[in-house]
């Protein structure tokens, strides 16, 4: 995890492993990022992407991606296939693609051998029973009646449940610890449990099926990982981790590490909750551009690099935080103000006629593709004698220190000329359709007029060029920072309803309109907007607001404090 000048910042992981480099613990570095498929990776999982893959590339080492498919009911291979999609566009590459599911006759051997030192038995309580029995933070737990089974009947039972002769949830094998450790993982903790289902690599091979803690440091082992980096709720669970590698014969034991997760505020980074809203059509599907997976983040135009940077500067520590939105898109604003090209487009369109400039011709003006890096070069405006302004760049009336066009007012167009505002025509209602106005031909660029002066400058579309498109205003999911967080309430209340607001007949330069899925550009004075990679098709354009000019929630959320206060 470099920073975007080459220097790569510290944090007690990457102290960690240079200590057990240079003592000589080890020789090389492997790590391994270990996803669930049973959904879509977000924006918190890129942090733990860029840790494993970042750590290992800085010290010259090899990271796997590993899926965690122990449970069949939930995972499937689209989600897998999204998975490597996420990892790779990240900009990462695995050395090895692995399953838990590999090691599915690996781990029952080993369960085997927990059973023949009297580490293991077999359960037969259910599992209201099991958590009736655990305990809880100030009371220890009650041992099981089938906890001194012997050997041989664990034996017989753990074999029958793997060949399929009792129904779910009748019985299950737990580790024999101790049911009175103050850490409640470690009460005899269930390791497997019968689950009569499919499994989409292993097919109906498996009647039972690892739990998470059981596969997930074995399987770290098998591959000889050295640093298992974690998210912060594992860190309870890491003598449990450590205990199982003590009591089984595994070729190493890898040392888990906890680091705390990556949060942001208004949104939610529960994978269940995400679930949820898909499920329930309160968006668009896992990809939806107000979604923080990185599919929904793609598909509204974030790029990789702002991603990386954000996380890199975010760092590494132990303590929980939820971090702003607003930090997020600022280091997307940060990477696209260097390198997004720069346009024009009107999304609430107001006609003006030009009515000193000839009808029927058409003016090509230079103008610079990027104001600040003249290496992009220049493209070609069309001037006609109709052209679009937006709406809001117009008040017949307005206040005192509004500077752009008015009734007699003057204004400069954008890489044009000064115009000025001389008649203004309605319809029956009383509604503005079109402004008649005369632009001083002195003040075009190279004229002696051209530095002029004047207090406003407003963007512009051709009438005749211009081209239509479909403009999706993305916003925030919710309109609280922590929807999880209001007590009485369900998060669903708080979905913000203009976090997706549609404009169906903007106008857009022909180059944008001419664009491919995932072009971005910066429409001046606007934002931030990217090609849809779904809906955006030649001669039909939707585009998507990656993010405003500035932060305008920031002022917003002033204004909430005040108001509080």
């Amino acid at each position: 995890m470099s920073s975007e000048n080459g220097t790569t910042p510290t944090n007690f992981i990457r102290n960690i492993i240079i200590k057990d480099l240079e003592s000589g613990k080890h020789d090389r570095i492997i790590t391994r990022f270990p996803p669930e498929p049973n959904g879509h990776l977000h924006i918190g999982h890129a942090k733990s992407i860029c840790l494993n893959f970042g750590v290992a590339a800085e010290f010259g080492g090899r990271t796997n991606l590993r899926f965690d498919d122990t449970n069949p009911l939930k995972e499937n291979e689209d989600f897998m296939r999204a998975i490597m999609d996420d990892v790779r566009w990240l900009g990462f590459e695995w050395d090895e693609l692995l399953h838990a599911s590999d090691y599915f006759h690996q781990l029952y051997d080993y369960a085997l051998h927990l059973i023949k030192t009297g580490k293991a038995y077999v359960e037969e309580l259910t599992a209201e029973e099991i958590r009736a029995h655990r305990g809880t933070l100030t009371e220890p737990g009650r041992e099981s009646p089938y906890r001194d089974r012997p050997v041989e009947e664990n034996l017989d039972l753990f074999e029958r449940m793997k060949a399929g002769e009792f129904a779910d949830g009748t019985l299950a094998l737990r580790a024999r610890i101790d049911m009175t450790s103050p850490n409640m993982n470690m009460r005899d903790p269930v390791v497997y449990r019968i689950r009569n289902a499919s499994h989409h690599r292993t097919g109906d091979e498996w009647h039972i099926y690892p739990m998470y803690d059981w596969a997930h440091g074995i399987s770290d082992a098998i591959e000889g990982i050295t640093h298992s980096l974690c998210t912060l709720e594992f860190e309870d669970h890491r003598p449990l981790y450590d205990w199982f590698l003590d009591n089984i014969p595994t070729p190493c034991h890898p040392r888990q590490i906890e680091f705390a997760r990556g949060n942001l505020d208004y949104t939610v980074m529960s994978k269940r909750r995400l679930r949820e809203l898909v499920e329930e059509g309160l968006v668009n599907g896992w990809d939806d551009p107000r979604m923080p997976t990185l599919a929904g983040l793609r598909r509204r135009g974030f790029t990789p690099e702002a991603i990386r940077a954000f996380w890199t500067e975010m760092g590494v520590s132990k303590a929980d935080s939820i971090i702003p939105m607003g930090v997020l898109e600022n280091a997307v604003r940060n990477d696209l103000n260097v390198r997004a090209p720069r346009t024009m487009a009107v999304l609430d369109p107001l006609k003006v006629i030009l009515t000193n400039y000839p009808e029927g011709e058409t003016e090509w003006l230079e103008a610079p593709v990027h104001p600040q890096n003249e290496a992009m070069g220049t493209r070609k405006v069309a001037l006609t004698h109709e052209i679009w302004i937006e709406r809001g760049d117009f008040m017949e009336e307005p206040p005192r220190k509004f500077f752009r066009m008015r009734p007699g007012g003057e204004v400069r167009l954008r890489n044009a000329f000064i115009v000025q505002c001389n008649e203004v025509i309605k319809d029956e209602k009383g509604e503005v359709t079109e402004l008649h106005c005369t632009f001083d031909p002195d003040t075009r660029s190279g004229m002696p007029g051209a530095s002029r002066k004047v207090k406003g400058t407003i963007h512009w579309v051709s009438a005749e060029h211009g081209q239509p498109a479909e403009i999706r205003l993305c916003d925030r999911l919710f309109t609280v920072p922590n929807p999880l967080g209001e007590k009485d309430h369900d998060y669903r209340e708080f979905l913000n309803p203009h976090s997706l607001d549609v404009i169906q007949h903007a106008i857009v330069e022909p180059q944008v309109a001419n664009g491919e899925a995932g072009d971005f550009y910066q429409f001046e004075r606007t934002g931030y907007f990217c090609h849809d990679n779904v809906d955006s098709k030649p001669g039909r354009p939707v585009l998507n607001r990656i993010v405003t000019l500035r932060d305008s929630w920031a002022r917003i959320e002033k204004e909430m404090a005040q108001n509080q206060s």
